[in-house]
């Protein structure tokens, strides 16, 4: 995440002031560092919704290519969303999916160099490339009532963070 509570070796809480007031974390003074971060998730589906999808039959176009491009636009966004972040200059965005029988996972690895984490970031671009499969999949996921039954984003976390000083 791009405030790292961590850092506070008592615990408390970082983004509140003295009052109790919500704040941006001061980093000025923390040196940069190289820093990764990767999350990832999951969207759950009906065979033949993967079956279009690996076909590249779906209506709305080439599903994780669009949805590619969505994690991406949501990481180097993310501090625009949450609302504590900082922007940060993203070095680099790796996605990748992994398509299942019922489900497709997606991974996002951001860098940056800097004087804070991009774990929000990570998980920004996770979450928003799940929204956009289920935006280009929703007419055939919907059942007869109008609800998603057999669809769900589950299982978005951080699974890896690095730190590592400049040389």
């Amino acid at each position: 995440m791009s405030e790292e509570s961590t850092d506070d070796p008592t615990g408390d809480l970082t983004h509140t002031d003295a009052s109790g007031e919500v704040r941006m974390v001061d980093v000025g003074d923390k040196p940069d560092t190289s820093r990764r971060a990767v999350a990832r998730g999951e969207i759950r589906l009906t065979p033949s919704t993967i079956a279009a999808v690996e076909a590249d039959e779906v209506g709305k176009g080439d599903v994780l290519a669009t949805a590619r491009v969505g994690a991406v636009q949501a990481v180097k966004h993310t501090w625009e969303t949450i609302p504590m972040c900082h922007q940060i200059p993203i070095t680099n965005v790796d996605t990748d999916f992994a398509v299942g029988d019922d489900r497709i996972e997606l991974t996002v690895a951001v860098e940056t160099t800097g004087k804070t984490g991009c774990e929000m970031e990570a998980l920004e671009g996770v979450t928003t490339g799940l929204n956009v499969v289920w935006d280009m999949v929703k007419a055939a996921e919907k059942d007869g009532d109008g609800g998603y039954p057999d669809t769900g984003i589950s299982g978005v976390e951080v699974v890896e963070k690095e730190k590592r000083a400049l040389e």
